[in-house]
């Protein structure tokens, strides 16, 4: 088992994976480097090999399903994962090493919005969307991350090994960090200085398509990791939705006349009142069953660091 890996996922990042590799083989000289090509064609996979990484392939597209396979063929204690694009100075990697390895964090966060993103970044919706996720995710879990979507973070051995990868493409970032919040797993945030592509590489976000993904993976991770608060937010709405049409045009009349004149609108109300109650009861019975998973993935974490003690015993 490595003591520290770094994982850099590349798609045709062969202007800057070169230095990356570098950067990191400087500050974490006992580091294995590991670069994992995703159907790139222009020969990232050699020049990071000239450089001294190990080169492994995943054939499926997408950043989650490259992150996926990373972390199922890689053993180390501590994994630092950034991008092949050079954005993320490495010189912050063993501070966040150390967070890991002596203070049991099980995910560091590098933390480009409290420093130089906003600046550096020269698309202005890349910036509001981030500002517009972190907001999200900070005010339904009730959490203090100060950036979602970095691709430069830490991770521990038992957060890998434990971690469901669900997402394909760039919204990884947003179920990595759903996860650790809801599995109440230690965080903490390193502020790291950020810088923009160099010239002539280009990003593979797509600002619009991207953040919608990003958007719909944080409402599908809402209802899988707080349903009782999705649910009965759902049960919420149909109730005033309910009472919106029953006020004004059956009971305010009924108290007028002593008649009720829209009984197909009396009817509608009863079925959305229904509709309901129907939510907040399978908020609360989806809620129970995610307790009783919570608990089991706390049994799971038990067992990997009897296995992870007893293989380094």
């Amino acid at each position: 088992m490595d003591k520290t890996a770094v994982l850099v996922p590349c798609y045709n990042e062969a202007k800057t994976v070169q230095k990356v590799v570098e950067d990191f083989k400087r500050v974490l000289p006992d580091a294995k480097i590991y670069v994992y090509d995703n159907n790139s064609t222009d020969g990232t996979d050699q020049l990071a090999r000239d450089a001294g990484a190990i080169v492994c392939y995943e054939y499926q597209q997408g950043k989650g399903n490259v992150v996926r396979r990373m972390f199922q063929e890689i053993e180390a204690e501590c994994y630092i994962m950034t991008d092949g694009d050079d954005t993320y100075p490495a010189e912050f990697a063993p501070q966040m090493v150390d967070k890991v390895l002596n203070k049991k964090v099980d995910m560091v966060v590098g933390d480009r919005l409290s420093s130089t993103y906003f600046q550096e970044n020269k698309r202005p919706f890349h910036n509001f969307g981030n500002s517009l996720v972190r907001f999200c995710i900070n005010h339904i879990f009730q959490s203090n991350i100060k950036d979602i979507m970095t691709g430069y973070r830490a991770f521990s051995y038992r957060f890998v090994k434990t971690f469901p990868v669900l997402s394909r493409g760039f919204e990884i970032e947003t179920e990595m960090t759903i996860h650790a919040i809801s599995m109440n797993m230690a965080l903490d945030n390193v502020i790291i200085e950020y810088r923009d592509r160099p010239e002539g590489s280009e990003s593979k976000l797509n600002t619009v398509s991207d953040g919608l993904k990003v958007l719909r993976t944080i409402l599908n991770l809402f209802k899988n990791y707080r349903p009782f608060e999705f649910f009965s937010a759902i049960a919420l709405l149909l109730i005033i939705i309910a009472g919106i049409l029953f006020v004004p045009l059956v009971w305010i009349p009924f108290c007028q006349t002593g008649q009720v004149d829209r009984f197909p609108t009396l009817i509608g109300c009863g079925f959305i009142v229904l509709a309901a109650l129907l939510s907040f009861f399978s908020g609360m019975i989806l809620d129970s069953i995610r307790e009783k998973e919570r608990r089991e993935f706390e049994f799971r974490l038990a067992l990997l660091s009897l296995l992870h003690q007893h293989r380094e015993d």
